[in-house]
């Protein structure tokens, strides 16, 4: 009998699975004790899993030979041993099963970014194989276990931005063949254990954002092959150990913003291999030698500001030829900013704010003309210093890539160069509080890229240029205290980014541009306080829907207050004092339910006091020199007498008793009602 060719091609089919299956039990035994305990061991630990959105873990089950799953990695020469577990960024949530440790050939256990909580098993201290191990960016809490330092054969461990407290074990010193620790962003307290100064194949070593104290173990001068040290955010003390500079490996010292102090010891400026060397937000004094650069020929990036460092700013720092970043504001620097600042042609950033610098004759700005040569400049900030006399011309010649420039808080006097709108892409300029004269030069209009200018406290003059409406990407002017003249001009309605406006304290004249009313891009203030504006406030002003404070004080507004400001949705403070306004509080105004401060003093406001206003969660009203009558309510904020003013509106009467205000003399209540009351009857009839 002849086997039909369907039939025959279904028996060799099940010849083939067999004999795969035959195969299979001999690369992949599944009885094998071993091979179980490897599988129940991962069983256990994804029973410990509670969260797996994604079902990551959906093939972790007996259909599937474990060394399939998702994240575990078998090994060569022995295919049923878990060498590597990796289920890193998977979103689990969860706590790490103990019954890791029986994963005995486990060289590679990386979980990190996920949702882990719970403590860090102790028993993971078993793992003698284990290389590699990185649980950071989870929940765990607890202390890292000593047992840790059992795993000698560990080469990495990442247990960042976690939740652990408690100590560092000194007991990890153990694993001699450390090279990459970071425990950042914990909760770790105590001291560095000194006996760290042992790893010695040690390479990069991160204690950053914990609570450390103590001092910096001079041990730590012997990790000769260290490249990375940072220990940033601390609270550290003591000096920095002059043994640091043995370490002529290191790349990168961030010892940020901890309470070190005394000096920097010269051995750290012969540390040839420094690419970063950033030590602020410390009590670090003395000065910086005249041969700091020396060695520094490969030196990218010195932060040092916020410190109690003194003396000059050697001139050998251009020696430091690759330099980029400087940041030295907030210390005691005195003496000229040296003119061989321009040889460093790599120079980004030059930050030098808030020190005793000067400039007291014209030669002493010759570093300006220096900077010239540094093409690559972006950040210039020379803000709270002892800089005098006339700001040169050659500022306008500075790179076409500067983008920030701060001259505040100086006594520069002259004025702006007319040819400012040379520098094309500057974003920032911030030159106030300075002798500055002069008009704003119309050029101004061409530096398109600018979204902060804060030109307030000088003593500025003339119009303010309506070329100022071109910067379309502007979010911050501020031209307050000076003496500029005229009208507002209507272009800054242009600037459809404008967060923030202030032209208080100027002689402006004129209305109010009701186009300036429409910009909805405010989220700030406007503030036009006290200068000569004599229209009636625009009713487009209910069109500042996202505007938190309307500053128009002591000009010459008169009219009403527009029905329109409920449009103000979120506004926070609003002053109207000192001006001529009449008529009553309008009623909308108790729709401005985020209303913390409300000042309408100094006009002739009349009226009663509207109930609405006790209902407000207002902090501070001054209604003070107006013509308001009637009842004073006692609730919300005018139970407190430190948070308003009523004084000055002699027809008013009752209120608390501190305010002490005569009775009244009349139903209140009534005469409030009395005209509705008309209303009802006349219908009735």
């Amino acid at each position: 009998m002849t086997i039909p060719s369907t039939a025959m091609s279904k028996i060799f089919s099940l010849l083939i699975i067999h004999l795969f299956l035959l195969i299979s039990s001999f690369i992949f035994p599944v009885k094998s004790s071993n091979n179980e305990t490897d599988l129940y061991a991962l069983l256990s630990f994804k029973s410990s899993i509670h969260g797996d959105p994604n079902g990551e873990l959906f093939s972790w089950n007996h259909s599937l030979h474990h060394c399939l799953w998702k994240g575990v990695v078998c090994g060569r020469r022995h295919p049923d041993r878990v060498t590597a577990l990796n289920l890193d960024s998977l979103q689990l949530s969860g706590n790490i099963s103990p019954s890791l440790t029986n994963l005995t050939f486990l060289q590679r256990l990386s979980l990190s970014n996920n949702y882990l909580t719970g403590s860090i098993p102790e028993e993971l201290g078993r793992l003698s194989r284990l290389k590699f191990l990185n649980l950071s960016v989870n929940s765990l809490n607890g202390n890292i276990p000593s047992t840790i330092g059992n795993c000698s054969n560990l080469e990495v461990l990442f247990i960042r931005n976690n939740q652990i407290q408690g100590t560092i074990p000194s007991q990890l010193a153990q694993c001699r063949d450390l090279s990459l620790v970071n425990l950042g962003a914990n909760f770790i307290t105590g001291e560095i254990p000194p006996e760290f100064g042992s790893l010695n194949k040690l390479v990069k070593f991160s204690f950053d954002y914990n609570n450390l104290t103590g001092s910096i173990p001079s041990s730590l001068g012997n990790l000769t092959n260290l490249s990375v040290l940072t220990i940033r955010h601390n609270s550290l003390t003591g000096t920095i150990p002059a043994s640091l500079g043995q370490l002529q490996h290191l790349v990168n010292l961030l010892l940020n913003f901890n309470n070190l102090s005394g000096e920097i010891p010269d051995s750290i400026y012969n540390i040839s291999s420094l690419l970063l060397l950033s030590l602020p937000g410390n009590q670090l004094e003395g000065t910086l030698p005249s041969n700091m650069c020396d060695a520094f020929s490969n030196l990218w990036d010195l932060y040092l500001y916020n410190n109690q460092l003194k003396g000059s700013i050697p001139s050998s720092i251009s020696n430091c030829s690759v330099l980029a970043y400087i940041e030295l504001h907030y210390n005691s620097f005195t003496g000229i900013i040296p003119s061989t600042i321009g040889s460093l042609k790599n120079l980004h950033l030059l930050e030098l704010t808030g020190n005793q610098l000067e400039a007291k004759k014209p030669s002493d700005w010759s570093f300006i003309e220096a900077l010239v040569n540094c093409t690559a400049l972006e950040v210039l900030n020379l803000g709270s210093n002892q800089l005098q006399g006339i700001l040169p011309s050659s500022i306008v010649n500075l790179s076409s890539t500067l983008f920030h420039l701060g001259l505040f808080m100086n006594e520069i006097s002259g004025s702006l160069p007319a040819e400012i709108g040379g520098l094309t892409s500057l974003g920032d300029l911030e030159i106030y509080q300075t002798n500055l004269e002069g008009t704003i030069p119309l050029d101004i209009g061409k530096l398109l890229n600018l979204q902060w200018v804060d030109l307030s406290k000088n003593m500025m003059s003339g119009e303010i240029p309506s070329s100022l409406g071109n910067l379309t990407s502007l979010n911050v002017l501020i031209l307050d205290s000076n003496s500029f003249e005229g009208r507002i001009p209507m272009e800054l309605s242009n600037m459809q980014s404008l967060e923030y406006l202030n032209l208080s304290s100027n002689k402006l004249r004129g209305e109010i541009p009701k186009e300036i009313m429409i910009l909805t891009s405010f989220s700030i203030a406007i503030d036009l306080s006290n200068n000569y504006l004599n229209s009636t406030i625009p009713p487009e002003i209910g069109k500042l829907k996202n505007i938190g404070k309307i500053v128009l004080s002591n000009n010459r507004l008169s009219g009403e207050i527009p029905s329109t400001i409920d449009g103000c949705q979120v506004l926070e403070g609003l002053y109207l004092d000192g001006n001529l306004l009449q008529g009553t509080i309008p009623t909308s105004m108790g729709n401005l339910k985020g209303l913390k401060e409300l000042d309408l003093s100094n006009n002739s406001l009349s009226g009663q006091i509207p109930q609405f206003l006790d209902r407000m969660n207002l902090k501070y009203l001054n209604i003070s020199c107006n013509d308001f009558n009637g009842e004073v309510p006692t609730e919300g904020v005018f139970s407190n007498a430190s948070e308003i003013d009523i004084r000055g509106n002699p027809k008013l009467c009752g209120g608390v008793p501190h305010m002490h205000l005569p009775n009244c003399t009349f139903n209140s209540s009534a005469q409030r009602h009395h005209s509705r009351k008309i209303i009802i009857i006349l219908f009735h009839n």
